[in-house]
């Protein structure tokens, strides 16, 4: 029968304590059990075809399923069902038997008094429940192990008739008990029929058989889940592998490992599957990246081939992280404030994995409140933590969930519900906003503090002299618009032809710019005290623009002049013309002088 059942509930009520008690009903006998043992992997998996005979003449409503101390100490999963209709299962105790542990399957009609019920299936799943024979082998040996149950099913009423089939993984076991009849076909050993075994009924069963099945245990899984309202839902697990299989006597050859190809004591790689969505997906451990894997996307999964950076043997372990992200579109659901993750438990990590313990940690966002959490089987939910990761304030919930025994029957899918404002979705960027405001305004204040202890002269004295040179250049200018402006008044008194009151005019224009160009110049040579008394280098360049712009003046004054006499009828036009050609070269001349000390400063 296959494994893909959907209910879980009753090995796990066993670690949290919830026990009820019956009594043994004397009216119902096991009219026929027909129990398969699968012990081609490492996982041991009994499926029990039941059927039911109400021999009284009340109604039954339940009956008890029956397993072993040993049994018991390695259960990982027990379920029921009859068809595609799953039965309630919980454990309970009966008064005067120790040695046997009992679990309450709940029929789905009630039996009445002298009827037969529908076959009832129930599978049993057992981790750890078979001992490697010998516990050491050298390297390339063939591995061994041993298996030991009872040849009768362990029955808390009278079974009318039983069978048991043994599947193994290979041919030629080592060897088998026998309570006949008994009958071996290849790989299918024969137990049975067994009539009219008495309840409680025990005959001890142990066979010894070969096998290559990897013998592989996560002795501790943590699996973190960080859900982000932003679109993202980050996966990690941190998994410690032990190979629990016959463990390596003698060294290691690296030689003969490459040489043989033998599988049967060694794990070389396994098959992780993720789901279809996974993306930017990461295997690496304490030294660093993985390189030795390979990834292939289905259509219905990713799968991630995982080899080590050594083969496992037996009590060899690794120590590894396994990370991905998946949309949260798919699995976190909404309706105003109110959210919904539904993710699975677990990942399928390898085939018919073992999980001895297992912490789940879901870290929600930051303001979420009135949490509650759905599981497809009981777990332990330890107290609600708070993580503070970027741009947090207070800190994020985090929920964290145990569980122990678990294998892939238990990779279904939980809920957690909570309620989240909207609101709180721009708290992240008005921190970040907050935080350049503040970094800027921090190194506008900065640029401007003097923490200096003493007062620096040196740097005084250049600040000073930097803020003369602006004001010199700034007069400077000034200076040439007034000379530009004097040379257009005489521009404009060539082109009218000596109008009347030609003349009165121009000196009256004459003046003012005169003025203008004493104040500027008074100014420059203030300054230029000022300059020399801190750094007489710049002052010497001052001093030579102070002398190329007397040049300049000069040759502008006597242009006008000669304009004056001109317009005065003192000097003859041709007399005008030779001077003016003169002047204006010297002019320039001293101009582009000018232009080159005042670039320096």
């Amino acid at each position: 029968m296959a494994l893909e059942f959907k209910f879980v509930l009753g090995f796990c009520l066993l670690s949290l304590g919830l026990c009820a008690s019956d009594v043994l009903n004397k009216d119902i006998v096991i009219k026929n059990v027909e129990r398969k043992i699968d012990l081609t992997t490492q996982l041991v998996k009994i499926s029990h075809k039941i059927t039911i005979e109400n021999t009284g003449s009340s109604p039954v409503k339940y009956f008890l399923m029956t397993l072993t101390q040993e049994e018991f100490e390695k259960v990982s999963f027990l379920g029921a069902q009859v068809g595609s209709y799953q039965l309630a299962v919980g454990e309970t105790t009966i008064p005067n038997h120790p040695g046997y542990h009992f679990y309450r399957v709940d029929l789905r009609d009630v039996l009445q008094g002298g009827k037969t019920s529908s076959p009832v299936e129930v599978e049993v799943v057992l981790a750890g429940a078979l001992r490697s024979y010998p516990a050491s082998i050298q390297q390339g040996e063939k591995q061994l192990v041993v298996y030991e149950n009872s040849h009768w099913v362990p029955a808390s009423y009278k079974v009318t008739s039983q069978t048991t089939t043994v599947l193994l993984p290979s041919p030629n076991p080592e060897g088998y008990s026998k309570l006949k009849p008994t009958m071996l076909t290849d790989t299918t050993i024969m137990y049975g029929p067994y009539d009219n075994v008495p309840a409680f009924s025990s005959d001890p069963m142990k066979i010894h058989y070969e096998t290559s099945s990897s013998f592989l245990t996560i002795t501790n899984l943590e699996r973190v889940l960080e859900v982000s309202h932003w679109g993202n839902i980050a996966v990690e697990e941190t998994i410690d592998l032990l190979h629990t299989g016959a463990k390596l006597k003698g060294s290691f050859s690296r030689y003969d490992y490459q040489r043989d190809h033998n599988t049967h004591t060694n794990v070389k790689s396994f098959r992780t599957i993720l789901p279809a969505s996974a993306r930017d997906v990461y295997y690496r451990d304490e030294i660093g990246n993985i390189s030795t894997s390979n990834l292939r996307v289905k259509d219905d999964s990713v799968e991630v081939d995982l080899r080590p950076r050594f083969p496992l043997f037996g009590g060899w372990k690794t120590h590894y992280k396994l990370g991905y992200n998946v949309p949260s579109y798919e699995y976190l659901f909404n309706s105003g404030d109110q959210y919904a993750l539904k993710m699975r438990l677990l990942d399928h990590v390898y085939d018919d994995m073992v999980v001895e313990q297992m912490r789940l940690k879901i870290i929600l966002p930051e303001g979420v409140r009135d949490v509650q959490i759905s599981t497809p089987f009981p777990v332990i939910r330890e107290d609600d933590s708070l993580l503070a990761t970027y741009l947090d304030t207070v800190g994020r919930v985090v929920i964290s969930l145990k569980a122990a025994k678990l294998n892939t029957v238990h990779i279904q899918d939980f809920t957690i519900f909570y309620k989240f404002p909207g609101l709180l979705m721009l708290q992240e960027p008005l921190l970040v906003v907050a935080a350049f405001l503040a970094l800027f305004i921090a190194v506008m204040i900065w640029v401007r503090l003097d923490l200096t202890l003493s007062p620096d002269r040196d740097a005084e004295a250049k600040m000073r002299v930097s803020s003369h040179c602006s004001l010199v250049t700034e007069h400077h200018f000034k200076r040439v618009t007034i000379y530009h402006s004097m040379l257009e008044e005489i521009t404009k008194q060539q082109g009218l032809g000596n109008p009347p009151n030609a003349l009165n005019q121009f000196q009256g224009n004459i003046k003012k710019l005169q003025a203008s160009l004493r104040d500027e110049s008074q100014a420059v040579a203030e300054l230029l005290s000022k300059i020399r008394a801190d750094n007489s280098e710049i002052a010497e360049k001052v001093s030579e623009l102070q002398k190329y712009d007397k040049e300049v003046r000069e040759a502008v004054v006597q242009q006008c002049t000669n304009m004056e006499k001109l317009l005065g009828k003192k000097m003859p036009k041709q007399a005008y013309a030779d001077q003016e050609q003169i002047l204006s070269k010297r002019r320039e001349e001293a101009m582009d002088k000018l232009r080159n000390v005042a670039a320096l400063l």
